[in-house]
């Protein structure tokens, strides 16, 4: 198991961002849906935004484009489906705030999404505000954020070179690729995932994998992949938790 007490202390971000004069006052929410959580993104060959409005029981997803926005529903698992998995009055609800809060998000892009990288840059840097550059004299928003300390790992010591990617499968698997020497690896010897009902890590080896060649035994590599898992796929980063925070005070969620 990984030692989850093995963490960096958490730290503070403050971030001066410009997000725009809102059209009309945030929606609400039906109460039972009034605490989502939400990640945005951008295409820009496409010229299209993403938001990701997410429930333990299901996942509202929706893409906009200069033509308009389009939504449609996943499982709790991420896996397509017809229909709505909530009742009709709350599903009109919810589409209500979610496609206003779409528009909003989309006409800030990309610069808005820019300036969220540039405060993590800063933040990962050591400093604890960032304030956007701005033209013109404009309201802009004042955002704390809370960012969690990652878990303390060791850098690789078995041979060879190491990476990890994602590979198909439920519960957003990874997989630990092994190179001989400098070569690049691409020989898989590992997976790790998200357990569906803990929320925690979980690893197992690749079969017929010579762990002699490896330089280190499976029992020591499987906790290590875990500690990546939890780094990268797990724990948010000052990235994701700021654009959480901006998505919320875009939809009413968080008011300034």
């Amino acid at each position: 198991m990984t030692d989850l007490s093995l963490r960096m202390p958490n730290t503070r971000l403050r971030a001066v961002l410009n997000l725009g004069t809102r059209r009309a006052p945030p929606l609400d929410l039906p109460p039972s849906l009034n605490d989502p959580e939400l990640f945005g993104d951008w295409d820009d060959e496409g010229q299209l935004s993403d938001l990701f409005v997410e429930y333990a029981h299901g996942q509202l997803h929706l893409e906009t484009t200069s033509s308009g926005v389009n939504h449609h529903f996943h499982t709790p698992a991420g896996e397509p489906r017809d229909s709505s998995p909530w009742p009709a009055n709350d599903t009109r609800m919810l589409l209500q705030w979610s496609t206003q809060l779409a528009q909003d998000f989309h006409a800030l892009m990309p610069k808005l999404l820019d300036d969220i990288t540039q405060a993590a840059a800063w933040h990962d840097a050591g400093f604890d505000l960032y304030i956007c550059e701005v033209e013109d004299p404009v309201q802009l928003d004042l955002l704390e954020i809370e960012v969690e300390g990652e878990l303390l790992t060791l850098p690789w010591l078995g041979a060879g070179t190491v990476t990890h990617d994602h590979i198909e499968g439920d519960n957003h698997p990874i997989a630990l690729l092994w190179g001989e020497d400098e070569s690049e690896p691409d020989k898989p010897i590992a997976e790790a995932w998200t357990d569906p009902r803990t929320g925690e890590p979980r690893s197992k080896a690749v079969p017929g994998v010579d762990w002699s060649v490896i330089g280190l035994a499976a029992e020591e590599v499987l906790p290590w992949l875990e500690g990546i898992y939890l780094n990268h796929h797990v724990i948010p980063d000052a990235a994701g938790t700021l654009l959480n925070a901006v998505l919320r005070r875009l939809g009413g969620l968080d008011p300034a």
